[in-house]
């Protein structure tokens, strides 16, 4: 309850730094505005994101013919969660990957890679298609969807505010008598919302990561095959890094973007090394 609390709480300053956003811009009416684009984007990415993550990675149903062992494994781990079969769609590449999407467990789909294929045993296999079924399950899905989404909104308006600003802000301030003030407001609104949005998509997808393995772990009843399949994912995918955007970044079990150092620290995954202590953790 504590995770789930957390989460609400962070999509609510999501939404109200939009909102904010939108009153810098144009008042009460922006805020208005603001939060009917909030409204929209959350109903298209609700009925739509699961169709346009597949389409960008150029997914395709994969049939029980093809890989009877996934189809096993999925059917089990469903049928032990109380939830649907979901599809299972592959996606065309070497790096080992995994993720989930769907707007609930009755339309939900596990996608994996060419790669994950080649390189996990069926217990690790099991473990991370538990991680994923878990997701579907806490509606993580649904949530993490959400928050890119309103992070999105943020980084758009921001920029709409900047340009305000810019052409507009200096003026309206002088007429107030404000001098510069509003102005270096919105400028510094315009970069500091983007940076506060991304922390909070950041802290969001962390927490569900964790809540993911755990339940994941419970799932299949032993913690050693997501612990395993995690560390050779993590190894793998540095050697060979999915072409993936930063907007879908958040769906995969691991980080597909591997650019390290600083960047590292604002990743929406917590670290492997932390991941696999916990899970070892759940073993003792």
């Amino acid at each position: 309850m504590s995770q789930i609390f957390k989460t609400a709480l962070l999509l609510g300053a999501l939404t109200a730094l939009l909102v904010v956003i939108g009153g810098a811009i144009g008042g009460q009416q922006g805020m208005v505005v603001a939060f009917f684009i909030a409204l929209a984007m959350n109903f298209f990415s609700y009925w739509f994101s699961d169709k346009m993550v597949l389409a960008m990675y150029g997914a395709q149903p994969l049939d029980e013919a093809s890989a009877p062992m996934v189809h096993r494994i999925v059917r089990r781990l469903a049928t032990h969660a109380g939830m649907p079969m979901p599809r299972i769609y592959l996606v065309p590449s070497d790096t080992p990957n995994a993720f989930a999407t769907g707007r609930n467990p009755e339309h939900a789909v596990v996608a994996v890679t060419d790669g994950i294929l080649r390189i996990l045993d069926e217990e690790e296999l099991e473990g991370v298609l538990a991680h994923e079924l878990s997701h579907v399950k806490n509606r993580d899905t649904l949530i993490m969807t959400i928050a890119a989404t309103l992070a999105g909104a943020i980084t758009y308006l921001a920029q709409m505010a900047q340009w305000a600003a810019i052409f507009g802000g200096g003026r309206r301030s002088d007429e107030e008598g404000g001098g510069g003030g509003g102005l270096i407001g919105m400028l510094l609104m315009a970069v500091l919302a983007p940076f506060a949005a991304m922390l909070v998509q950041m802290a969001i997808s962390r927490s569900r990561e964790y809540e993911a393995d755990a339940s994941g772990a419970r799932l299949c009843h032993r913690a050693s095959g997501l612990e395993h399949a995690l560390a050779k994912l993590d190894a793998a995918s540095r050697q060979v890094p999915l072409n993936a955007t930063p907007a879908t970044a958040h769906l995969f079990i691991v980080n597909p973007l591997t650019s390290g150092g600083l960047a590292t620290l604002f990743s929406t995954h917590p670290p492997i090394e932390e991941r696999i202590a916990r899970l070892r953790a759940m073993r003792l």
